[in-house]
């Protein structure tokens, strides 16, 4: 049975309002959506109803904060306003436990939760990242315990989320969607839903499990993908070859649909889905008796980047004539990636932790990361400013370029004579290399 109208205007509840339940909420109050926000968070929920966003994205906070104050989004702690909703969208966090199985306390408590309040005619998402299966062997017996079924008195599908720090709005605005139902109607609804609401092409698939499993392809192959390059990083240093020369030509052959696409090397890989949807998919194979190699593999490859990055630092400190011990340290941007201030499974944390392990002394700082986070994750009270971070420096890693760190002027900067450069994540060019060489820093990088 179709529930979702066609001409009538839309509410949408929003159950878990993190990055990306409210990148969502943002976009669809920009395109004229009435957002009903739920989130068990009492801070985040005070915070966003003062005027404040957590969250470090493009446009996310303007947008927002605008729904918010234009009355159009609308925020609280419970769920007695989402039975007045056409749409629920589930994006509660899918954290994993150490052996990859899913953590379900977030999504079963949404589930249960939403039960009781639950009405006829409405259209259940989930957008959560979960092992296939769980839409319908979790998610649906818990939403049917308010007594209705799924088909005959609401719909239910499964759409990926598959946003980039950076530049998820964007995404939003842009990307497919794609949806899977329950049942062809429910797979109907949702695909109309995201057409009406976003404007962007739908691709629906035949089941809710195919759905699930998109996000995890992707990552599973962006997780592999980095991994081909940091051991092709490591491949090139032995030759003293630049593996950005490499891959550059590499991906000039066509292959399939396009060309050879192999990413870059870096300092490792972070945030909340990469590194934990490969072992997602290592344990749901597992538990049905298929051994999946790569995905362990990649994950493996990956963590170990940071420590081998930051060894790096200490062999260029040393060939130098520099005793690591009574070096210092300036470690220039902490989060996951460039361009944002998320600290979410950073490389950057053990990475730092093995300079520190070897260094005298080791001073963070990063423009996009609060101070208070920070100092929690890393043991160090970030430095209040860049000079001051890299004073009397005899390694400056940059392990993150945000924009506000790509015009540093290092011909000012009071460091050690000999400085090294260490690039983790800055993949500089080669004039730039070459005009650091001449203001005296030594220049290291993975892979170059």
């Amino acid at each position: 049975m179709r529930f979702l109208s066609t001409t009538q205007p839309l509410t949408v509840a929003i159950v878990g309002l993190g990055y990306v339940g409210s990148c969502i909420a943002a976009t669809l109050a920009e395109r004229g959506v009435d957002i009903i926000g739920v989130d068990t968070d009492a801070e985040l929920i005070k915070e966003l109803n003062n005027d404040y966003c957590r969250f470090r994205e493009p446009e996310l906070t303007e947008l927002l904060l605008g729904g918010i104050a234009a009355g159009r989004v609308r925020l609280n702690t419970d769920y007695s306003d989402v039975e007045t909703a056409d749409v629920v969208l589930m994006t509660v966090g899918t954290p994993i436990r150490d052996d990859g199985s899913l953590a379900e306390d977030q999504l079963r408590g949404a589930c249960q939760e939403l039960s009781r309040h639950l009405r006829e005619g409405q259209l259940v998402m989930v957008k959560s990242t979960v092992p296939p299966g769980t839409t319908r062997s979790l998610v649906l017996p818990l939403l049917e315990k308010s007594g209705l079924t799924a088909g005959e008195h609401f719909g239910l599908a499964f759409t990926p989320e598959r946003l980039a720090e950076g530049t998820a709005i964007h995404e939003l605005r842009t990307f497919p969607i794609v949806v899977g139902g329950l049942d062809a109607d429910s797979a109907a609804d949702a695909a109309e839903f995201w057409r009406r609401a976003l404007g962007v092409e739908t691709i629906a698939l035949d089941t809710v499990e195919a759905a699930e499993i998109v996000k995890l392809a992707d990552n599973w192959w962006i997780d592999l993908n980095i991994a081909l390059a940091n051991e092709l990083a490591k491949f090139c240093a032995l030759f003293e070859v630049d593996v950005l020369d490499v891959i550059a030509a590499a991906n000039t052959i066509k292959k399939g649909a396009g060309n050879v696409n192999i990413l870059l090397p870096s300092v490792g890989v972070g945030g909340s889905c990469l590194t934990k949807d490969p072992w997602m998919v290592w344990r749901t194979a597992r538990q049905r008796g298929v051994e999946i190699l790569t995905a362990s593999t990649s994950r493996e490859v990956n963590a170990g980047m940071p420590e081998y990055t930051a060894q790096l630092a200490l062999d260029e400190l040393v060939a130098l004539g520099k005793d690591p011990a009574k070096a210092k340290i300036a470690v220039l941007g902490l989060a996951f990636k460039n361009n944002t201030g998320d600290l979410r499974a950073t490389p950057t944390q053990p990475a730092v932790a093995a300079l520190a392990k070897a260094a005298a002394e080791v001073r963070i700082f990063d423009p996009l990361v609060d101070a208070e986070p920070a100092e929690k994750l890393f043991g160090i009270t970030p430095s209040a400013s860049l000079t001051e971070a890299v004073k009397d420096a005899d390694c400056i890693a940059i392990l993150a370029l945000h924009r506000e760190l790509a015009d540093i002027d290092f011909a000012t900067l009071p460091v050690a004579k000999s400085c090294v450069v260490l690039d983790g994540r800055a993949y500089y060019s080669k004039e730039k290399i070459a005009s650091l060489r001449e203001l005296g820093y030594v220049y290291r990088g993975v892979g170059r």
